[in-house]
């Protein structure tokens, strides 16, 4: 998928859910940070950064009294709200996409390594490379931005994100993702992306490109 069409339908995530707009700045850039620590070559790094801008794509098809509820979830509700991922892979592919990078990510951002994930309960080394180190991402920002049922953003919040992933590597995190990332964050590296690209800032809407983690846009 061309960055315009990915831009696009960012736009469309961002219309019906107000905070997507920031949240896909971070995991994008904090998606381009973790690849290059580990090495990735630039164009699967481009690859992973569109990818991750569409992840959530299919909460697009998800109902806004669900998505936008200012409070935590029923069952019954987050039950479909799980389906968000498998109903972003039906619509690439109902698009044409075939890049297994982008398909992957999207699918399976939410699998676990035990295999308590969804959509597919995929376990280990068979939920894609791409899906287990984005997943960390996700989580990270999730649990360091506001949501309907959260306001703790900032430093702490971030120290206690990166003790959960580290809690949960190797049972629902990948090791050697949590690893890197978690060098990311103690070196600092991350500290410009939490800070600047936060939901009290008013940003650009997501234009498709991918910016450079050491040279932030201000």
């Amino acid at each position: 998928m061309a960055p315009e069409e990915v831009a696009a339908f960012v736009r469309v995530l961002e219309v019906k859910d107000g905070a997507s707009a920031a949240h896909t700045w971070r995991v994008v850039l904090y998606t381009r940070a973790l690849a290059e620590r580990l090495g990735v070559d630039h164009a699967t790094i481009q690859r992973l950064t569109l990818a991750a801008a569409l992840h959530d794509i299919g909460k697009i098809d998800i109902p806004d009294g669900i998505l936008l509820k200012p409070g935590r979830l029923t069952d019954e509700e987050f039950t479909i709200m799980r389906t968000h991922a498998g109903l972003g892979h039906e619509r690439l592919l109902r698009m044409g996409e075939d890049d297994p990078a982008m398909l992957n990510l999207v699918r399976h951002h939410h699998e676990r390594m035990d295999g308590t994930g969804y959509p597919d309960g995929l376990k280990g080394d068979a939920i894609p490379r791409g899906a287990r180190f984005f997943s960390v991402v996700d989580t990270f920002d999730a649990l360091t931005s506001v949501r309907p049922y959260r306001w703790e953003i900032g430093p702490e919040a971030a120290a206690r994100a990166i003790e959960e992933l580290e809690r949960h590597a190797g049972t629902w995190y990948a090791p050697d993702a949590v690893k890197a990332f978690s060098d990311l964050y103690h070196t600092g590296e991350l500290d410009w992306i939490r800070e600047y690209a936060n939901d009290r800032c008013e940003l650009p809407p997501y234009d498709g490109a991918a910016p450079d983690p050491i040279s932030p846009r201000r």
